[in-house]
């Protein structure tokens, strides 16, 4: 894991954070290895390189391990959830811990299925630096509906960040509760845009020492790439290239006059 800067203390310079992890990605381009669902792989690997990191996406079992070893972070995505990242899974997290790799979980659809729910359990066991998850996801893993205290108090007792995303992205760690507002409607009629952004959250856990603020300023950094492409995007299918540019284009400036997070 890269060195990384010390907590800051002001809600207010979130969006200068994100801005300063941005650049150190660009500069150290950081390979997240992301098991990631059908649906998600190449805008996951696209949003990646547009923002200046290297993805790697093989499910094998018999390799992931390496994968994972030689990476800076982890991203597990239970999307499509088959017998081979069934069996990489497990191997990719233990390799994360054994060489102190932060790594990231995205339990998609755990309310659709016992099977998925009880994998997804026992993964969090694992301690994951951060579960991005939404509403109804949040509400299966922890039995409770989403608010900010249950939110507070699931991440307080798995020993996580917390990254709720939604019309305002809430992020906690059982102390602190970081709200940031940005982002557009479009966003949600693009498939996989959530699990795509959980890569960014995976790469800027290996830039920053609190997994809360890099949770935090990766979702601020997608939600401003998304309203900014949503500016001339005519629709979705005009959309998703249209944030790939604006995400590569994204600088301090412009995040710091965008960004809303309190």
């Amino acid at each position: 894991m890269t060195s990384a800067p010390s907590s800051i203390l002001n809600t207010s310079k979130l969006p200068a954070l994100a801005g300063s992890l941005l650049e150190r990605l660009r500069a150290e381009r950081i390979r997240v290895h992301a098991i990631t669902n059908a649906a998600a792989q190449t805008i996951t690997a696209n949003l990646l390189l547009a923002a200046g990191g290297i993805p790697s996406l093989t499910i094998a079992p018999e390799e992931v391990a390496s994968f994972t070893s030689r990476s800076t972070s982890l991203l597990v995505n239970l999307g499509t959830l088959d017998s081979d990242r069934r069996a990489a899974i497990p191997q990719a997290i233990a390799s994360a811990l054994a060489h102190a790799k932060p790594w990231v979980l995205d339990p998609v659809f755990v309310e659709a299925s016992p099977p998925r729910l009880e994998f997804a359990r026992a993964c969090l066991a694992g301690r994951p630096f951060v579960l991005r998850c939404n509403a109804g996801e949040f509400a299966a893993l922890a039995g409770h509906v989403a608010t900010p205290e249950t939110v507070r108090a699931f991440a307080k007792a798995h020993g996580t960040v917390v990254a709720l995303t939604g019309a305002v992205d809430l992020i906690a760690d059982g102390e602190r509760l970081l709200l940031v507002e940005n982002g557009h409607p479009l966003m949600t009629r693009v498939t996989a845009m959530g699990c795509a952004a959980t890569t960014l959250v995976a790469a800027f856990t290996a830039l920053h020492g609190s997994a809360l603020e890099a949770a935090a300023t990766a979702l601020l950094v997608i939600g401003v790439a998304g309203e900014i492409a949503a500016r001339d995007a005519k629709g979705p299918g005009t959309f998703q290239p249209a944030f790939l540019d604006a995400l590569f284009n994204l600088d301090s400036p412009t995040l710091i006059a965008l960004g809303r997070a309190s």
